[in-house]
């Protein structure tokens, strides 16, 4: 065969064929529906709001009275640091009060406040919940969601209800994990 024979062969076997005039396929698949994928953005971006990312959650917030005393520490803590952290020994350094805040806004200000204890390498703080009862009998909102975040956060070592003189049941004494320049954690 020769060269012109394949060419006049190629012609012969293309005549009647018409060439495609776009270079994309048909999938088939459906057009997306642009109601629907909003609506679905809009739903998931809602539940990732409910869901903190600072890691302080509110899924099983632990229910505590008005006058209840709380008390808490992490694994490895001395008993020695926390009587004395109860009994008011170790002087707190900062302050934040939480009174009249919602439960989202105590949340965030609480987060950052002990940020930035952290920053300065604050040793303790004292927190004020309340413990104001609320008006649907349940037990007070601040203080049972407060006593379920400070267990959750990575700095705090335990916490305490403070002296009457500093708060009493309203309030919670905090020691902090410091970053020390010797490396050690008293």
């Amino acid at each position: 065969m020769q060269p012109d024979d394949d060419l006049s062969l190629f012609q012969a076997q293309m005549r009647g064929v018409k060439p495609i005039s776009h270079d994309r396929a048909d999938t088939g698949k459906p057009k997306r529906d642009r109601a629907r994928i909003d609506t679905l953005r809009q739903a998931a971006t809602q539940r990732s709001e409910t869901h903190k990312v600072d890691g302080l959650s509110d899924q099983f917030v632990i229910d505590v009275g008005a006058e209840d005393e709380l008390y808490w520490a992490a694994n490895g803590v001395q008993d020695g640091q926390m009587r004395k952290l109860k009994a008011g020994q170790i002087a707190f350094e900062g302050g934040l009060d939480l009174h009249g805040m919602s439960v989202e806004k105590a949340r965030d200000t609480l987060w950052e406040f002990l940020a930035e204890a952290t920053r300065l390498e604050i040793r303790c703080v004292r927190v004020t919940h309340g413990k104001a009862a609320r008006t649907d009998g349940k037990r007070p909102l601040i203080k049972s969601h407060v006593n379920t975040w400070l267990r959750q956060h990575p700095q705090v070592l335990g916490f305490t209800s403070c002296l009457p003189r500093h708060g009493g049941t309203g309030a919670l004494y905090v020691i902090l994990k410091r970053t020390m320049l010797d490396g050690r954690d008293e």
